[in-house]
C-alpha cells in the first residue's frame, strides 16, 4: 500500500522509506527555495543527507533527521551551538535559517539546510596539522563552557557502556556460545573503566563536539572545518581529543602536538588522560550497539555486511581484551 503521492510509507523500522527525490525537493522548496532537480545522496547512516542543486545559487546540503532519535529541543540546541561557534569565528558548518528557523518540518520529517563545504580528512601525523586542531578544539571548548546543554546527553559508563551491553544481550546479538564470555568480560571492562575514572578525579565537563573523528573534520587549503554536531553532548574535554591522537606507536608524540596547540588558548587538565582508554572502551561498546539497533535500516547491512557474523563478535571480544589490558596501563604521557 502506498502513501501520499505514491510514496512508500515510512515505518518505525524504515523511517526514511518515503524520502524519495520528489519528496526531498518538495520539502526544500516549501521554504521558498528553487531546486534545479539534482539530488545526490551523501555518506550518512544515522540521518539522511543530500546535496541539492539550486537554481539561484550554489548547492546546499539538506539533512533529514532520523525520526524519534532527538526531540526538537535537542536539535535546537545542536543548531544553537553550531551558530554560537560560527559567531565566535570557529571554522564550522552551521545551519541556515529560513523564516527565522533552522529546523523545518514536512510530512513527519524534520530537516535542516547547510552550506556545501568541501574538503578532505586532515593528515594527523603532521605536527602543524595537530597543533592547529588542538588550537581549534581549545577555542571550541572555550565556547562550550559558556553555557550548558539542557536537552542533550552526557557521555559516561551508564549511557555508553552499561546500556549498550544490556541491549546487545537482551536482543540476542551475541552468538550463544559467546554470550557468557561477552557478559563477563563486559562486567570486568566496566569495572576497570570505573577505576580509571576514579583515578582521574573530578574533571570539568562542558559542551563538546562529541564525535570528533577524522570524518567530521574537513581540511581545505590550510584550514580545518568541524562538521556534523549531531552527537554534540556534555563531557570532559579529552573526549574531543583522543580520537585524533591515535593509539600505539606515535600516540605520545601526537598528544604532545595536540596539547601544544590546545595550550595556546586553553589549559588542559592532564588528569583527563586517565580517561582516554575508558572513552575508547565505551566507544567500542556503544558503536556495536548503535549498529545493532539500526540493523533494520537497509543502509546498515549494506555498510557493515560483516557485522552479523560470528567472526565479528569474536573480534569484538578480542578488542575488549585489548582494552582491558590498556585500561590497566598508565595513561599516555605526551612526548
Amino acid at each position: 500500500m502506498s502513501g501520499p503521492r505514491g510514496k512508500r510509507p515510512a515505518t518505525e523500522e524504515l523511517p526514511f522509506a518515503d524520502l524519495e527525490p520528489a519528496f526531498i525537493l518538495d520539502a526544500v522548496e516549501s521554504l521558498g527555495l528553487r531546486c534545479d532537480g539534482r539530488v545526490l545522496a551523501l555518506n550518512s547512516y544515522e540521518n539522511r543527507v543530500y546535496r541539492l542543486g539550486m537554481e539561484d545559487g550554489p548547492p546546499l546540503v539538506a539533512k533529514f533527521y532520523r525520526p524519534g532519535r532527538w526531540h526538537d529541543e535537542a536539535i535546537a540546541e545542536e543548531h544553537a551551538f553550531a551558530l554560537e561557534l560560527a559567531a565566535a569565528e570557529l571554522p564550522s558548518v552551521a545551519p541556515l535559517a529560513f523564516a527565522g528557523s533552522t529546523l523545518h518540518h514536512r510530512d513527519g520529517h524534520r530537516f535542516a539546510l547547510f552550506p556545501l563545504h568541501g574538503g578532505r580528512a586532515p593528515e594527523v601525523g603532521d605536527r602543524d596539522t595537530l597543533r592547529q586542531l588542538g588550537r581549534l578544539l581549545a577555542r571550541l571548548h572555550n565556547v562550550g563552557e559558556r553555557a550548558a546543554f539542557r536537552h542533550r546527553g552526557s557521555i559516561g559508563p551508564e549511557s555508553h557502556g552499561e546500556r549498550p551491553v544490556a541491549w546487545l544481550l537482551e536482543h540476542g546479538w551475541l552468538p550463544p556460545e559467546l554470550e557468557d564470555n561477552f557478559a563477563a568480560l563486559a562486567d570486568t571492562l566496566l569495572d576497570a573503566i570505573a577505576a580509571c575514572i576514579e583515578r582521574a578525579g573530578a574533571v570539568r565537563t562542558l559542551r563538546l563536539h562529541g564525535d570528533c573523528h577524522l570524518g567530521n573534520i574537513l581540511w581545505r587549503g590550510e584550514q580545518a572545518h568541524f562538521v556534523d554536531l549531531d552527537d554534540c553532548l556534555t563531557g570532559p574535554a579529552v573526549q574531543d581529543l583522543w580520537m585524533l591522537a591515535g593509539q600505539g606507536e606515535g600516540a605520545r608524540r601526537a598528544w604532545a602536538w595536540l596539547l601544544e596547540g590546545y595550550g595556546e588558548f586553553r589549559e588542559f587538565n592532564l588528569a583527563e588522560l586517565h580517561l582516554v582508554e575508558p572513552l575508547r572502551s565505551l566507544r567500542l561498546l556503544h558503536h556495536n550497539a548503535w549498529i545493532a539497533r539500526r540493523w533494520q535500516d537497509p543502509a546498515f547491512p549494506a555498510a557493515f555486511p560483516w557485522f552479523a557474523g560470528p567472526r565479528h563478535w569474536e573480534e569484538v571480544l578480542a578488542r575488549m581484551q585489548e582494552q582491558l589490558a590498556a585500561l590497566r596501563e598508565p595513561p599516555p604521557v605526551p612526548a
